[in-house]
């Protein structure tokens, strides 16, 4: 395989999965230890990976990988992350939803849900959910960010605070080894947060992508989470954070 099409499965890989690992990329691939490991020295002098004992993980940068492209990421997951969450809302319901491909699996999921009020600061969620004729689609108008139709600023915070709901179902950008849910644009955090203080019941949806990776804005901790849906067992440290902070966590492997 050509050295520029095994970095870049290299580098898909690592938005798959947050981390990659030398001895299972050697196996992947067929080649040596040795050449993975120039390979990966490779993309970190490009600034596109940062090494860490045994492998390498995403860059943590300041930039969000792109929303088309965070789209292609775990599809399938993503779609049955959306139908647990929205097992666990009831019909005649209240809820918030934020900025999110995972949050938008969740609004498809509520399709067939009745009577909803949902109040979001998303586009792509209010015009899915516009296919639900029974739901109320509130939009908390604001600046919008054109890269991924998500609403955000001083007019959409002022509009969520009028509001206390029964669930807000809100993604992150990352979640790292503390138990932190990150992300890269300022204004879209402030958002979350006050998302987050007016609902009832908190729920968090985040592949396995968002493990391992980094972003420069704290939204708030796991401890503030009432379930967290993902698609794989997060890693052993989060496991204990939540135990402790008594966070549920739902991933599909226990479906």
């Amino acid at each position: 395989m050509p050295q520029n099409f095994r970095q870049s499965e290299i580098l898909q890989l690592a938005r798959d999965r947050g981390k990659v690992v030398v001895e299972e990329l050697a196996a992947h691939f067929g080649v040596t230890l040795q050449t993975i490991r120039r390979d990966l020295s490779e993309l970190a002098d490009a600034g596109k990976l940062n090494r860490v004992y045994g492998g390498a993980i995403l860059s943590s940068g300041v930039e969000n990988i792109g929303y088309e492209e965070r789209r292609k990421l775990n599809p399938d997951e993503k779609d049955r992350i959306g139908r647990l969450c929205a097992s666990e809302i009831p019909d005649d319901a209240s809820l918030f939803l934020n900025i999110g491909t995972t949050t938008e699996a969740v609004a498809r999921a509520l399709l067939s849900h009745r009577n909803l009020m949902v109040v979001t600061n998303n586009l792509n969620v209010a015009n899915i959910m516009a296919q639900n004729p029974t739901a109320e689609v509130i939009v908390a108008g604001g600046v919008l960010r054109r890269a991924d139709a998500g609403l955000v600023g001083d007019m959409t915070l002022e509009i969520v605070r009028h509001f206390k709901v029964d669930f807000a179902v809100i993604g992150a950008s990352a979640l790292d080894e503390d138990g932190d849910l990150l992300d890269f644009d300022f204004r879209e955090v402030r958002v979350s947060q006050a998302i987050l203080a007016q609902a009832r019941r908190r729920f968090l949806v985040a592949d396995r992508s968002k493990f391992n990776r980094t972003a420069p804005v704290r939204i708030a901790s796991l401890a503030e989470i009432d379930v967290f849906f993902t698609d794989v067992a997060p890693p052993p440290p989060v496991v204990k954070r939540c135990a402790e902070w008594e966070t549920e966590i739902r991933h599909l492997a226990q479906e």
